[in-house]
């Protein structure tokens, strides 16, 4: 019998019973800084999207961003497979793990764990532990699924990659890894990350557009020199870096920033912002 890791955060970064989510959602599809319309899946869709990079605050802060990116997943077809990787946030477990199997709950049903994409992903990569304990309390992943869920139905399939350890050449293995266990299946690479934390809105936006351009530009290099560089607080580059090396592995060649946005935007209080964008990378 499969374990069945409850969902940590339905009542604090998304709303815990079924129609209040499903509402929040597709009102984050609506919000003025949505997409401004629901999302549809096509299933003849020709699957160009190999990845998409969203973010992963309480959906009143960053749901509408992530909800341009979803979109055009929508509009791309259907995935197989969701590889979501996100950063570690709670500092349990291995320093960058994955779990085998399972089922992550959701007021919207029961997403489950490919056990056998997963376990590739782990045979492939030098660093990557099998180890649920990280992926218990963490957000970044969790905050995903609903938005899955609520597009494609509930019962998705999705590996899950939590990194505590984000330095440039592990990202580069965990990226391989997955591109390696991944290069003949109908999949979509998630990387879950904020960007500049608790900034005042003009630093913000100058530092998050640095890191946004080396992700437009497919350079996990330029993308790890320039957090450092500028000091940004940008809590997923790790998972960021892997999922442009899987992505460039599996032929993507092109990228779009489809949704800039930071909290201060949302709430109107520019002091201390975070930063939100929604990325597509296709082939």
């Amino acid at each position: 019998m499969l374990e069945v890791r409850p969902p940590s955060y339905a009542g604090t970064f998304y709303e815990a019973s079924i129609g209040a989510l499903k509402k929040q959602i597709k009102e984050c599809f609506l919000h003025k800084f949505g997409p401004g319309n629901p999302p549809r899946v096509n299933l003849p869709g020709k699957r160009k999207i190999v990845s998409v990079v969203v973010p992963h605050a309480g959906y009143l802060y960053s749901g509408p961003t992530a909800a341009n990116a979803y979109y055009e997943l929508a509009l791309d077809g259907r995935p197989d497979v969701f590889i979501i990787i996100g950063p570690n946030h709670t500092g349990l477990g291995s320093a960058v793990s994955i779990m085998l199997e399972g089922i992550w709950r959701t007021p919207l049903g029961d997403a489950f764990i490919d056990k056998q994409v997963s376990g590739d992903i782990q045979k492939s990569s030098k660093y990557i532990d099998i180890d649920e304990s990280a992926h218990r309390y963490e957000h970044s992943i969790e905050v995903q699924l609903p938005f899955l869920q609520y597009i494609y139905g509930e019962h998705i399939k999705f590996a899950s990659i939590s990194m505590i350890m984000q330095d440039l050449e592990v990202s580069k293995d965990v990226g391989k890894a997955i591109a390696k266990a991944t290069s003949n299946l109908n999949c979509v690479i998630v990387s879950s990350t904020d960007l500049t934390h608790y900034q005042p809105q003009k630093i913000a936006v100058e530092k998050d557009h640095l890191v946004i351009d080396a992700i437009l530009e497919l350079d996990e290099n330029r993308l790890q020199d320039v957090v450092d560089e500028h000091n940004i607080s940008m809590c997923g580059f790790g998972p960021t870096a892997a999922a442009i090396t899987a992505a460039k592995e599996l032929g993507a060649k092109k990228t779009k920033l489809v949704s800039y946005k930071t909290s201060g935007d949302i709430t109107g209080m520019r002091s201390q912002v975070v930063g939100y964008a929604a990325i597509v990378i296709e082939k």
